[in-house]
């Protein structure tokens, strides 16, 4: 999701909902502002008489308080799938308040506020969900002996404020009210809360106990748009981008966790996958790129795109749509909200032909709704289709394989997985890799070092995480919540 919303990143209703695959996914949060400049000052400015070993003693206290600090290996449980005919999302389940509910909760790298839906909501969120084992549950703020009301005064509510759009606070102890606007036209608003939130942490192979976590997350009152859709609806959203208001960043500021996330997407017929949020020591991460620096999304340098030995031609500029790469490089958004792959017209163009002129006699035809190029094939298509190479800054290669980037939309009939994206009023359209292409692998989010990594993976296994309060490596296993009997975004968009 980046700073779009659930309907985001393709840009429109039909992207979303195409795409949306995602349909929560990733929202474009249209509400999210682009670069921004803080005057900075060091804390030992002015003081450079100082001797050398004040500064080491101010780094030995600091390094001590983070050996102090109790961070664990967190096991998310996950279930969904990225299949555009069925869910087209992830969710984890979560357990919020004392005494404590389970909630179902798309995750979501491309944006960063973690909401659900609200007893207040009434009418205005989802009552039923047709994702099959997805139990919708509103969260009674008057039920929990934990939860507190954050109001205007509250730290939280003025670091959200400078850097998304809010409602005005009038008064330090009024309520701190958010309002998202999704690219697609879906929109949630409602009020701060703080509250227990429990987690499994890793306690062994395979094995975890629960701890909690008191967090800032959002109460939805009023969802709008297609996140008021029984057919992909969940609780809420649990962002997982880069902004300092997430869980991840609440937990990691607490000393609870490392600020470091992976995700293990299985795009396999059985769906579902890994989640874990701490340091992955197996699989060895192959490949690694930096993040382009002040961006609230997970972008990244696009330096070469290539089907099978063709190499295609980049636009411009491409990426982030709140601020294109100032060096006029192109970058590509890493985004686990949105199911497809986003790609400007000229280039999807490119991709999509090369790719079919590899079989000339195939029949292909258009969606109802002129979003996906289809054909019938009956063969077996990784053998017969190219591989698409992603290659990054630092030579990091994405290799997409045909079963990563080609849907089955019905028995002998598949569908490209590449999306147009849209331009927004004032920015070029994005360049955004979404669930398809990112599954069957791990991709690692380093919020430390500042880089994403990622190396093949069969999803449907085990990980191992580092727990730095045992200082042991604990498998980590593969999770399915739920498998969908509903058809999906794509059967309620008449194909």
């Amino acid at each position: 999701m980046e700073p779009r919303g659930l309907g985001d990143k393709l840009g429109g209703l039909v992207a979303f909902a195409v795409v949306a695959v995602v349909v929560l996914i990733s929202a474009l949060i249209v509400n999210v502002s682009g670069n921004l400049v803080f005057p900075v000052s060091h804390k030992f400015n002015g003081r450079e008489g100082e001797p050398l070993s004040e500064f080491k003693a101010h780094d030995d206290r600091r390094h001590a308080r983070i050996l102090m600090a109790t961070q664990n290996a967190v096991d998310m449980v996950l279930g969904g799938n990225g299949h555009p005919s069925q869910d087209g999302l992830y969710f984890a389940k979560l357990g919020i308040g004392n005494p404590s509910n389970d909630y179902y909760l798309q995750v979501d790298t491309g944006s960063d506020i973690f909401w659900v839906n609200c007893a207040e909501c009434g009418e205005h969120c989802p009552t039923t969900s047709k994702i099959q084992g997805v139990k919708l549950t509103l969260y009674d703020r008057n039920s929990s002996s934990t939860s507190n009301m954050v109001t205007c005064g509250d730290n939280f509510c003025t670091t959200y404020g400078e850097n998304h759009e809010m409602p005005q606070c009038n008064k330090p102890d009024d309520k701190c009210d958010y309002l998202i606007q999704y690219g697609d036209g879906s929109s949630t608003s409602g009020y701060f809360v703080k509250d227990d939130v429990q987690f499994q942490k890793a306690s062994g192979n395979f094995q975890t106990s629960s701890t909690s976590a008191s967090i800032v997350f959002g109460c939805g009152t009023n969802q709008s748009g297609l996140l008021n859709n029984p057919n992909v609806a969940v609780s809420g959203l649990l962002g997982f981008g880069q902004a300092n208001v997430t869980l991840l960043a609440q937990l990691s500021a607490a000393g609870k966790v490392r600020n470091k996330f992976a995700h293990c997407l299985d795009n396999s017929k059985q769906g579902g996958g890994i989640w874990a949020i701490g340091e992955v020591v197996e699989p060895k991460i192959k490949y690694t790129t930096p993040m382009v620096p002040y961006k609230l999304h997970y972008n990244v340098v696009l330096e070469k795109i290539e089907v099978g030995s063709d190499v295609m031609q980049l636009p411009t500029t491409g990426g982030d749509v709140s601020d294109v790469n100032s060096s006029g490089q192109n970058t590509a958004i890493f985004d686990s909200g949105t199911t497809l792959t986003l790609l400007p017209p000229e280039l999807q163009q490119q991709i999509e032909e090369k790719i079919l002129a590899k079989e000339p006699g195939l029949q292909v035809y258009k969606t109802q709704e002129d979003e996906f190029t289809c054909f019938d094939y009956s063969e077996n298509i990784d053998e017969k289709f190219p591989v698409v190479k992603f290659t990054f800054k630092n030579s990091a290669t994405l290799l997409v394989y045909p079963h990563d980037y080609l849907f089955l939309l019905k028995e002998g009939s598949w569908c490209h997985g590449w999306m147009k994206s849209q331009p927004g009023s004032s920015q070029p359209p994005v360049i955004l890799l979404g669930d398809m292409i990112l599954s069957n692998k791990v991709v690692v989010y380093d919020l430390e070092q500042q880089v994403i990594g990622w190396a093949d993976h069969n999803c449907s296994s085990s990980i191992k995480v580092k727990d730095d309060e045992s200082g042991l490596d604990y498998s980590i296993q593969y999770h399915n919540l739920a498998t969908s009997e509903s058809s999906g975004i794509l059967g309620w968009l008449n194909l």
